[in-house]
């Protein structure tokens, strides 16, 4: 039962790697979509209920939040119409993230992926905001700046080593 919660992550994983089977327009990648949404905050949730949270499921978790992404990024960013400055912005994002990594890996050996609330919010944002980012760039200009504050707050945390598993 305390591999529960890694066992939904994992198929969380599966799910995000389908979407890329999958047509963007039907009904299925939609479902997968929401699926993998449900299973990012019931994994966390049913860890800590079961306490049996753990430096392996937290990793777990932040690779499938990246490859949930990678996979959404790969299968909608062609469909989608962004300006060029959201473009930008999140290129900015994606810097100030590899910056951070690459912080963690010279200060303490290792990657880190701390699970912040800024950082839950963006994941929360952004999975509510991409479906309707195909009607108004509203919602996810709101997620980029939340992701913004969320990945120069990471830094910090990262570089002043206010992060509990970094100790």
């Amino acid at each position: 039962m305390t591999q529960l919660p890694n066992f939904i992550t994992l198929l969380r994983m599966a799910g995000s790697l389908g979407l890329l089977l999958c047509d963007v327009t039907g009904v299925v990648y939609w479902i997968i979509y929401g699926l993998c949404g449900i299973s990012d905050i019931v994994d966390g949730w049913l860890a800590r209920k079961l306490k049996c949270v753990t430096k392996t499921g937290a990793l777990l978790d932040s690779l499938a939040d990246l490859c949930f992404v990678a996979c959404c990024a790969w299968t909608l960013l062609p469909i989608l119409e962004l300006p060029q400055w959201l473009w930008l912005w999140a290129g900015v994002i994606v810097a100030i993230k590899i910056i951070n990594q690459l912080s963690a890996l010279v200060m303490y050996g290792r990657c880190s992926f701390p699970h912040t609330l800024a950082n839950k919010a963006t994941g929360f944002l952004l999975f509510i905001a991409v479906p309707m980012t195909f009607f108004t760039i509203i919602p996810i200009t709101i997620v980029a700046s939340v992701a913004t504050f969320a990945a120069i707050q990471e830094g910090h945390f990262i570089r002043t080593n206010k992060i509990k598993h970094l100790n």
